[in-house]
């Protein structure tokens, strides 16, 4: 059995917003969700990295008091981003047996972690939290996500790094194209900005350190760039059998037509400089789309801002689709959110499709000569499309691509 898979339902929370429409609107008008950190550890560990694309509403602020604090801070943006791509559906009338939850995250619970040892340390053993191992580990935002909604139907949480939320819509498309279910709610989460993080990053040489001009500092395809900014946030897409939405007489925003997967088997952390393993995965989307190079007019692309990767991805993009595709990197606004990136932009790239425009790709000032391709800059493009492709890269050699196409 197989079917078609459509996008009935969006919501996110991220640096440009609260929720999907706001982060589309401040993406489209190319506004920046990068600031700089106030927070008084980065002064204490003297932290060469001192921004951060922060959420524009605190997760908390959106949740029961009680609630809000049995969760991670990465559980609360899953159970806020998915609420709000329920509702938008419909709040479909789904058996709970053919209903499933698919969140990844790169990092998982972190906050608890750090906060919860400090206190073993410092206080000892009888205040640490019993709730603290459901509030750190990995699958914890996909498994909250499920009892929320009382999912049945199957509860996944890939951990693939930075495309742990493309390949979570891999992941859903394949089951609904399976059969083994109607509903699936999909997406990525993440929420890791701490001195940990900052620091191992940093020591890798992967993050910017303009830390005096926080807006400029994430510079995708420039010549200029040095680093990604990390971000935290998450996307969430409610998928459903092509059928079952029109018997329900759903709005479909969106076909989720193809995915891709590989894996580089080159190195831990970089990828193939000639981009061959990111090439194809996204071959394998437009081939599982049934769509051919012409028939994509966008590519929303991973390009995190760091120096050997974008040139890479640029590569493998012109190798797979060809450079007649109308290019935006979002990591400029966003940052990198890490394990939500490929939902969040998955979600950009739906509604790119809705609206026929392209948004800008930030601080975007001198093109590096190795990508040459039709990026967006100055301000959003409007484009007659009819396929789009996201493209997610994670350390390890994860390489997802995720091929849509209109309504």
């Amino acid at each position: 059995m197989s079917t078609e898979v459509v996008v009935t339902g969006l919501g996110a929370t991220t640096p440009l917003g609260g929720d999907a429409t706001s982060t589309w609107e401040a993406l489209r008008a190319g506004k920046s969700g990068i600031v700089a950190l106030t927070e008084d550890w980065v002064d204490r560990f003297d932290l060469p990295v001192r921004i951060a694309a922060q959420l524009s509403v605190d997760p908390a602020d959106s949740l029961p008091r009680v609630q809000a604090r049995r969760w991670d801070r990465c559980e609360q943006v899953a159970i806020i981003a998915a609420r709000e791509a329920w509702q938008h559906a419909g709040a479909p009338d789904v058996e709970p047996e053919r209903l499933a939850v698919v969140i990844g995250t790169g990092i998982g619970g972190a906050l608890t972690l750090l906060g919860q040892d400090d206190l073993l340390e410092t206080v000892g053993t009888r205040k640490v939290s019993p709730l603290t191992i459901p509030m750190l580990m990995p699958n914890g935002p996909a498994a909250h996500v499920g009892l929320d909604l009382q999912a049945r139907g199957g509860v996944h949480a890939p951990v693939a790094a930075c495309a742990s939320g493309a390949e979570a819509l891999a992941i859903a498309w394949r089951m609904l194209r399976a059969g083994e279910v109607d509903v699936v709610v999909a997406g990525g989460a993440e929420a890791c900005i701490v001195p940990i993080t900052l620091a191992g990053f940093a020591q890798m040489r992967t993050m910017s350190t303009r830390n005096d001009e926080p807006e400029r500092a994430s510079r995708p395809f420039d010549t200029a760039r040095d680093g990604f900014v990390l971000g935290e946030g998450a996307g969430v897409m409610v998928l459903e059998r092509e059928e079952f939405a029109a018997a329900r007489k759903a709005t479909r925003y969106a076909r989720l037509a193809g995915v891709g997967t590989s894996s580089d088997g080159h190195h831990i952390t970089a990828p193939q400089p000639d981009g061959v393993g990111a090439s194809r995965a996204i071959s394998a989307a437009l081939r599982t789309a049934g769509l051919d190079k012409a028939d994509v007019g966008h590519v929303n692309a991973h390009a995190t801002a760091t120096p050997v990767g974008d040139v890479a991805e640029a590569v493998a993009i012109r190798a797979a689709i060809g450079d007649h595709v109308v290019v935006t990197a979002p990591k400029g606004a966003l940052g990198h959110l890490i394990g939500a990136a490929g939902a969040v932009e998955g979600l950009a790239c739906v509604l790119a499709l809705r609206d026929g425009v392209v948004p800008p790709t930030l601080n975007l000032e001198n093109l590096d000569p190795g990508v040459q391709l039709d990026v967006v800059t100055g301000s959003a493009r409007e484009v007659r499309l009819r396929a789009a492709v996201n493209d997610s890269f994670g350390f390890g050699g994860h390489n997802v691509a995720v091929a849509f196409t209109s309504a």
